[in-house]
């Protein structure tokens, strides 16, 4: 049988055998996402851990995924598992209270400094704002890169809890205007953003690169791109808060 008669058969009768051979045909998608996220978190946390967390996301993506929607399985299975894996690890809450202060301090003051200045603030303006040196900055943006990743596919997802590019035909008036305004807004965030962020931004999430692979190419080291991407996902973070699209994302 073909993966898309056991999509059908599954969708009607919920046949748990069914189900048991669509996870092992897509658990190949959770070995690469958690692959990929394991290069972020692998000081806190084991692989065994993430593969886990991803295999919850994938069941879940399996029993919530509607066939009538034109959109692949493995576009809609990639940022569940993503999301069960960032959820899980948010449960941990490994993450010092004082360092999501400062991820949040920071945020604020690139958002006090672009409307004050007109323009994204340089990191040491950043710096000046909040009273600390440049190297303090670059270190904290670092420090705080490993629980600010919130993929920019958690952010293009409808109310029902799927991508954004679903096709038009399939889905209400009401969500395509949703859908085409938040595009926008994201396209315009991201458009705010300098030359190298936006690049980092580009390689990462629709290139799929890891920091090292992204560093060779821009002849930057790990850390320094850890750095432009934090700081970029956090501009992006404030402009998204700015127009009420996310709050304390």
């Amino acid at each position: 049988m073909d993966i898309n008669n056991l999509w059908i058969k599954y969708n009607d009768t919920k046949d748990k055998e069914v189900k048991k051979i669509l996870i092992e045909n897509y658990v190949s998608l959770v070995k690469i996402v958690a692959g990929r996220m394991y290069n972020f978190y692998g000081s806190k946390i084991e692989y065994d851990d993430l593969l886990g967390y991803g295999i919850l996301g994938l069941i879940d993506s399996i029993d919530k995924f509607d066939i009538t929607k034109n959109i692949k399985f493995e576009t809609y299975a990639q940022i569940r598992i993503k999301g069960s894996i960032i959820d899980n690890i948010r449960k941990l809450d490994w993450i010092p209270r004082s360092l999501r202060k400062k991820s949040k301090d920071v945020q604020n003051s690139i958002s006090y400094l672009e409307n004050e200045l007109g323009r994204s603030p340089t990191n040491d303006e950043i710096a000046q704002h909040l009273q600390i040196s440049l190297n303090e900055l670059e270190l904290l943006l670092s420090d705080i890169a490993t629980f600010n990743i919130s993929s920019l596919e958690e952010i293009l997802l409808t109310k029902e809890g799927y991508p954004l590019e679903i096709e038009h035909d399939t889905v209400t008036p009401e969500l395509v205007y949703e859908t085409k305004e938040l595009k926008e807004i994201l396209a315009n965030s991201i458009d705010s953003l300098n030359e190298s962020e936006k690049t980092v931004i580009s390689l990462y999430y629709y290139e799929e690169l890891t920091y090292k692979e992204i560093g060779h190419i821009m002849e930057l080291s790990e850390s320094r791109i850890s750095q432009i991407h934090s700081k970029a996902i956090l501009k992006i973070k404030s402009s998204l808060e700015k127009r009420g699209i996310v709050r304390g994302l």
